[in-house]
């Protein structure tokens, strides 16, 4: 868990007594200690303080609570990285001044607030960006997709506007976030909650039964949510286990036949990966107490794919016009980088596609999308393997970023893809708004080339920070609860797991225990027992040179842990208890180990 730090930037310090004096030391990374002065605040031993540091020591500025308290270390890692959960006071007044103007006139809009609509999203979530409506027409059906609009709240230039600007996105860690948006604007204004009347960009679109959209249209409307459901209640409609609410029971029905049509209609297209999001849970004093990870249901899928299809839509018709926009492009791989992943799966005995030596980015493309639809049967096949597996396919392909210019989405199969559908938790969709409002007279100005230029830029890199905290503030709550459940089964506990990747150095490991499935380790190779271990030419397995035993990604493992840094995220792993204990735990690489999506295609 590395990153640079900003000059001048306040750093999060552990404190502690050394004599008289009181002195802190970086939370998360080794570090020299620094003497602390006396500060606006004062922070006891075992405390986090924010603290400026300079050549003569560190002032702290704030207190952050408990370094043995997981949700206060969360809290601490955005401090550090200098993300904020609130706002100036400033911007406070002006949503809540936008909020009151709009109450009073909001202009012209299409009255839905009959239509029987719902919102469907995790059971923590607090701000609802999108909700539904749906009924079967004929053979088709006739699907309304709302999304708050918050370009109506945010203008142009505005002290919001530049403000969510330069925060880029929301930031999502475990217990905590950093919000785009002030919360009058992101959990009540532009948040579609039920029982509500709320202002919404609504996109209309009519499918046939094969699941083509037929025709779209998009205006501004003012709707009413009748039902918030999360995935799980409507996984559990879904299986029968309980009833549909009404009045949105008619709806439901329709909106699951009507993307299950769409699935069979773009069956084959896109990369077929598996990723599993961790969610912690806490006990009131901010103690890790739970995990599970998130995997793709039916519900989930649901969602997804009227969304995926909504951004397509979106980015069609403002290419087709010529609107200066942000799309969201994913580029087709470097043929020699699939050429390795072939090999790479070849070596770990996972079935292939074909690739020809002469084939250019776009049959490269479309072979990493083979390869990963075979990874998913072999996984099945094993019975484990899926998500370690799939990091191999996609740490073989290009990163999706923001681009004024449309390259296209390999990894989705779509030819122009924007974000739109999250404008509260998301920048880039903010501006997709301003420019299909645009096209369709609906009020606003689209950005400019160069401004749509610069803001690529810097929410692609903004994205990044983020992507990078909420998986640190994963590796943190894990190691936290890891800790929690040695403690209660003692130091001798063993646990499965599979290798997730592999450097000269060792393997990392993702494990599962009684309390978690979310755990991951490092196994340095020098405490595999039995052999010396190196890495194959092709690195994705560890090789005995004189056994040629293998320890290869997708493996399943056997092991134990022999050290945790919570605070820093860093498990240490072993699988012969008797061996060397000396070392400690060790740093994971850039790119290895779990995938961190949030929903980010």
């Amino acid at each position: 868990m590395t990153h640079e730090v900003e000059p001048g930037r306040p750093r999060a310090l552990v404190v502690s007594r050394r004599g008289r004096f009181r002195v802190g030391e970086p939370l998360f990374e080794r570090g020299p200690q620094v003497s602390l002065a006396r500060g606006r605040v004062d922070v006891g031993p075992g405390g986090i303080a924010l603290c400026r540091i300079d050549r003569r020591g560190g002032q702290p500025i704030a207190d952050l609570g408990r370094a043995d308290r997981a949700r206060d270390v969360v809290a601490a890692l955005l401090a550090d990285r200098g993300l904020r959960p609130t706002f100036r006071d400033r911007h406070e007044r002006e949503a809540r001044d936008v909020v009151a103007r709009l109450e009073r006139d909001a202009g012209p809009r299409r009255d839905l607030t009959a239509e029987p609509t719902f919102t469907v999203d995790p059971a923590s979530a607090r701000d609802f960006d999108d909700a539904v409506s749906a009924r079967a027409e004929g053979d088709g059906f006739r699907v309304w997709v709302h999304i708050a609009d918050v370009a109506a709240h945010v203008k142009p230039e505005s002290g919001l506007d530049r403000e969510a600007l330069s925060r880029g996105n929301s930031t999502y860690a475990p217990g905590t976030v950093s919000p785009m948006l002030p919360a009058a604007l992101s959990s009540d204004a532009c948040s579609l909650n039920p029982g509500v009347e709320r202002l919404a960009v609504t996109a209309e679109i009519e499918l046939a039964g094969s699941g083509e959209p037929v025709a779209s249209s998009f205006y501004r409307s003012r709707i009413r949510s009748d039902a918030r459901l999360d995935y799980d209640r409507l996984d559990r409609v879904f299986a029968g286990a309980e009833p549909a609410p009404e009045p949105v029971a008619a709806a439901i029905a329709a909106v699951r036949r009507a993307t299950a049509a769409i699935a069979g209609a773009r069956l084959g297209e896109g990369l077929a990966v598996s990723s599993a999001e961790p969610e912690f849970t806490f006990t009131p004093s901010g103690d890790v107490e739970g995990a599970h990870a998130l995997v793709q249901t039916e519900a989930h899928r649901l969602i997804e794919r009227l969304m995926i299809l909504t951004n397509e839509l979106v980015a069609r018709l403002l290419e087709r016009r010529r609107v200066p926009t942000l799309y969201r492009v994913h580029e087709q791989p470097d043929p020699a980088r699939v050429r390795l992943l072939i090999d790479q799966l070849a070596a770990l005995d996972v079935p292939t596609p074909a690739l020809a030596k002469t084939a250019g980015p776009a049959e490269a493309g479309a072979a990493a999308v083979e390869a990963s639809r075979l990874v998913a049967a072999e996984a099945e096949r094993r019975g484990h393997g899926a998500a370690s597996l799939s990091s191999l396919v996609l740490r073989a392909l290009k990163q999706a970023r923001y681009s004024e210019v449309n390259l296209g989405h390999a990894g989705l199969g779509s030819v122009a893809y924007a974000h739109f559908t999250s404008p509260i938790r998301r920048y880039p969709d903010l501006i997709a708004h301003r420019g299909l409002l645009a096209a369709i007279g609906g009020g606003e100005q689209p950005p400019g080339a160069h401004e749509a230029a610069g803001a690529a830029v810097h929410c692609s890199d903004t994205e990044r920070d983020s992507m990078r905290i909420e998986r640190d503030g994963d590796d943190i709550c894990a190691a936290f609860l890891l800790r929690r459940e040695l403690f209660e089964r003692g130091p001798e506990a063993r646990f499965a797991g599979e290798v997730s990747g592999v450097i000269p150095a060792g393997a990392f490991i993702r494990f599962g225990g009684e309390r978690a499935d979310v755990y991951e380790g490092f196994l340095p190779a020098r405490r595999m027992p039995g052999d010396r271990f190196e890495i194959n030419e092709v690195e994705s397995a560890l090789i005995g040179i004189r056994t040629g035993r293998r320890v290869g990604i997708g493996d399943a493992v056997e092991v134990a842990v022999d050290a945790v840094e919570p605070a820093r995220g860093r498990v240490d792993l072993s699988v012969d208890r008797d061996g060397d204990r000396d070392g400690r735990p060790s740093r994971r690489p850039p790119g290895r180990g779990r995938q961190a999506g949030r929903g980010r295609r």
